[in-house]
């Protein structure tokens, strides 16, 4: 972990705080399905913090891109990113009870998620 609280050295970092977690991604693909194996790797092999709980939870995902938005369709990506993080921070993505998803410029390329339990 470093200064920061940061976990993860590669493409995918996460922190604790403040009761919720988030994840950031760097760099973005046309291809949703990138996603899920890349965020699920850092969670099976580097992520060690809070195990799943049951119980509603509120997740916002935001794209950031520098230039023109890529072409993605952000419900697959959504599917991608829950489907990651199933079994590391929820148990199902049923329990997902409010779930926000954006495409927005940025300074950078990548993907934000927050997840906090409701």
């Amino acid at each position: 972990m470093n200064a920061a609280g940061w976990v993860g050295s590669g493409k995918v970092r996460a922190r604790e705080v403040g009761g919720g977690l988030h994840i950031v991604c760097d760099g973005i693909t046309t291809q949703a399905r990138y996603y899920k194996p890349l965020i699920y790797e850092f969670f099976r092999k580097e992520w060690r913090g809070t195990r799943p709980t049951y119980g509603d939870y509120a997740v916002e995902i935001r794209m950031e891109h520098v230039g023109e938005p890529p072409h993605i369709d952000l419900d697959n990506l959504a599917k991608a990113v829950l489907d990651a993080i199933k079994g590391y921070v929820f148990h199902d993505d049923a329990q997902v009870a409010r779930l926000l998803i954006e495409r927005t410029p940025g300074d950078r390329e990548r993907v934000m998620i927050s997840v906090r339990a409701l």
